[in-house]
């Protein structure tokens, strides 16, 4: 049985200007917002701290 991958690119959306972009779950740096410079995602030594809305997963 193959193992599940555990990381996987995430589409979210900038709560400060509604701007959609996607974010890998497992960033090793700081993610900005395209458009407004609001921090998306934090490196947390694996698995990101997203601090925006999550709309869902990209297969």
């Amino acid at each position: 049985m193959p193992e599940k991958q555990r990381s996987r690119f995430l589409r979210v959306r900038c709560s400060d200007c509604g701007n959609e972009q996607l974010v890998y779950s497992h960033v090793s740096s700081v993610v900005r917002c395209k458009v407004c410079s609001k921090t998306l995602a934090v490196p947390r030594g694996g698995k990101a701290e997203i601090k925006v809305t999550i709309l869902g997963e990209v297969e």
